[in-house]
C-alpha cells in the first residue's frame, strides 16, 4: 500500500475526528438536548460499527460453484452470523463494548465451529 494514501487516510480520518468533536461545542445548547439528536447519538456508534464490518465482508472470492466446505464460504458465514449476534446484543444491551466482544467471539466461534462440523 502507498504510505502517501496511509499518511493521507489518517490525516483525513483525524479532521473529521476534530471536527465531529468540536461540533457540539459550536451549537447552541438547546438545540444539543432534542430528543431526535439524542437518538441519533445512541444509534450511531452501531450504525458505524455495522457498516464497517459490512464493507470487510469477504464475498469477493465466491460463486455459484464454491461448495459450503470451501473457506471463503465458511468465513462469510461466520462473518454474517458475528454481525447478527453484534445486533442482537447491542439491541438488549445498549453497550458497545460487550457487542464488540461478543462479535469477535462469535466469528472465531463460529469458524472453529465451521471447520469442525462440515469439514
Amino acid at each position: 500500500m502507498n504510505s502517501s494514501y496511509l499518511i493521507a487516510a489518517t490525516f483525513a480520518m483525524a479532521g473529521v475526528t476534530f471536527i465531529t468533536r468540536a461540533i457540539p461545542a459550536l451549537i447552541p445548547k438547546k438545540l444539543l438536548d432534542t430528543p431526535w439528536l439524542h437518538r441519533l447519538n445512541e444509534s450511531l456508534p452501531l450504525s458505524v460499527m455495522v457498516l464497517l464490518i459490512l464493507t470487510s465482508l469477504s464475498y469477493q472470492d465466491i460463486s455459484a460453484s464454491t461448495g459450503l466446505n470451501s473457506a471463503e464460504v465458511q468465513l462469510l458465514l461466520a462473518q454474517i452470523g458475528a454481525l447478527l449476534l453484534v445486533l442482537m446484543v447491542y439491541h438488549i444491551s445498549r453497550q458497545l463494548l460487550i457487542s464488540m466482544v461478543v462479535g469477535i467471539t462469535a466469528i472465531n466461534g463460529l469458524l472453529w465451529l465451521l471447520n469442525n462440523v462440515l469439514s
